[in-house]
C-alpha cells in the first residue's frame, strides 16, 4: 500500500510491478499519477487516522510505503506492532515528518553538524529566536514538504511576513516553526543512501541540485565534491539511518560548505532530486533500489555509468493541462522527458521532468545541464 501517489510514487510503482507485487494507491485526490498504474486506489486525506485504519483493514497489505509526509504516522506504530512491514519503518516516518524530531535526534543525540536552530510557536517566540540565531536565517514550518512555508529572511522587517507564511504553510495540527541560521554553503547535495535487510549500506554518487521557493528545479550526479567530505556525508548519513531503523532509500540533504558538511534534512523515501537516475546512469534508479530494499532482495552494488542531469517543466496557472514542445523535445539525442500525469496544473507545479546524459562522457556537467534547461523551456504548460 502506498501512502501518497504522486510522481514519486508512480515510479515505486512500476519498480513494484515489475516484481510481480499487488500495489494499492493512496492519495487525497483521485487519478494521481500512482493510481494510473497501480491495481487498485482508495482516496482519502493521510492525515485522517480513522480513514487510514479503514483503508488498512480493508486492503490488508503485507507491506506499507509513505510517499509522502503528511500522514498520521503515529497509527504506523501499530500496523508495524501488528506485524505489517513499514517502509523503512514507522519511527523513520514519525521523525522525518516532524522537522523537530529529526533535527533533535541529528543534533543532539548523534552529534551531527547542522545549522544552529531554535522552534517557535508564536510571535514572541519567533523574534526572540531570531534574535539568538541571527540575521540572516531560514524560517520552515515543522512540516511541510516542497517548500511550502519556507522563507529566507534578511531584515527585521520581512519577520511577520515569514512567521505567517510558515504558520500557512504549514501542514497537519502541527502549528510550530524552526528557525536556523543561515550557512554560507557553496553547493547543495542529495546522498541517496540504501539500507539492507541483509546486504550493508550502500551509497549512490552524490546529486547536486539547485532550489528555487524551497523546491528543486535541477539535479545533477555525479556532483563534484572532496573524497574527504564525501565520507564525512556517508559517515552521517549510516548515523542517522542506523537511528531510524529499517530498509528501503533515503534521500539525505547536506550543504557543502568550504569548512565542514551540514546536515540538512531527510527523507526516508526516494528522493525528488534523485529523478536524475530515470536516465539510466545507474545500474538501478532510486526507484528500483527502493522497491528491491523494501522486499528484502540484495542489492550487491550501485554502480555510476554516466553523468546526467535533470530539470523539471513547470506550470503556470490552474487548470487542466495542455503540453506544448513535446514533437521538438524528441528530435534532442541523449536526452528523454517524463510527464507525469497529474491532472490538474496550479502555479509552479511541477508537471515533468527531463533528462540529458551522456554516456560517452564528451560534455562538461555546465553543458549538460545547459542542455537540460533549454530543452525544459521549450515544453509548456497551457
Amino acid at each position: 500500500m502506498m501512502l501518497g501517489s504522486g510522481e514519486l510514487g508512480k515510479e515505486v510503482v512500476i519498480s513494484l510491478k515489475r516484481m510481480g507485487c499487488t500495489v494499492v494507491a493512496c492519495d487525497a485526490y483521485e487519478g494521481a499519477p500512482a493510481m494510473q498504474v497501480a491495481d487498485a486506489f482508495e482516496v482519502f486525506s493521510m492525515l485522517d487516522g480513522a480513514a487510514l485504519e479503514r483503508a488498512v483493514l480493508k486492503h490488508q497489505p503485507d507491506i506499507i510505503v509513505p510517499e509522502v509526509e503528511s500522514i498520521r504516522t503515529d497509527k504506523l506504530y501499530a500496523f508495524e506492532a501488528s506485524g505489517i512491514q513499514v517502509t523503512p519503518s514507522a519511527k523513520a516516518a514519525n521523525f522525518t515528518m516532524n522537522r523537530k524530531l529529526i533535527r533533535d535526534l541529528a543534533a543532539q543525540e548523534l552529534g551531527l553538524k547542522t545549522a544552529p536552530y531554535a522552534y517557535a510557536t508564536n510571535m514572541e517566540e519567533f523574534t526572540a529566536a531570531v534574535d539568538e540565531i541571527g540575521l540572516p536565517c531560514v524560517v520552515k514550518p515543522l512540516m511541510s514538504s516542497s517548500g511550502k512555508g519556507q522563507s529566507v529572511v534578511k531584515e527585521v522587517s520581512q519577520l511577520e511576513t515569514a512567521f505567517q507564511y510558515a504558520m500557512e504553510g504549514s501542514r497537519g495540527d502541527l502549528k510550530e516553526i524552526i528557525v536556523e541560521g543561515f550557512i554560507d554553503f557553496h553547493t547543495e547535495i542529495t546522498l541517496l543512501t540504501v539500507t539492507q535487510k541483509s546486504g550493508e549500506t550502500l551509497f549512490c554518487a552524490p546529486i547536486g541540485h539547485r532550489q528555487e521557493r524551497g523546491d528543486y528545479q535541477e539535479s545533477w550526479q555525479p556532483c563534484a565534491m572532496e573524497s574527504s567530505q564525501l565520507d564525512e556525508a556517508q559517515s552521517m548519513a549510516k548515523k542517522v539511518t542506523q537511528a531510524l531503523g529499517g530498509y528501503g532509500i533515503w534521500g539525505i540533504e547536506f550543504f557543502l560548505a568550504h569548512d565542514a558538511v551540514y546536515f540538512s534534512e531527510l527523507s526516508p523515501r526516494p528522493h525528488d532530486t534523485g529523478m536524475v537516475t530515470l536516465a539510466g546512469n545507474q545500474n538501478f534508479n532510486e526507484f528500483e533500489l527502493h522497491a528491491r530494499a523494501l522486499l528484502g532482495l540484495n542489492i550487491p552494488e550501485i554502480e555510476l555509468r554516466y553523468p546526467a542531469v535533470s530539470a523539471v517543466v513547470l506550470a503556470e496557472k490552474e487548470g487542466k493541462p495542455i503540453y506544448r514542445g513535446m514533437e521538438k523535445a524528441s528530435f534532442e539525442p541523449q536526452s528523454d522527458v517524463k510527464l507525469f500525469g497529474k491532472p490538474t496544473t496550479r502555479p509552479y507545479r511541477r508537471m515533468g521532468v527531463v533528462l540529458t546524459y551522456d554516456r560517452l562522457e564528451k560534455e562538461t556537467m555546465e553543458e549538460l545541464r545547459e542542455r537540460a534547461a533549454r530543452i525544459a523551456s521549450g515544453i509548456t504548460v497551457h
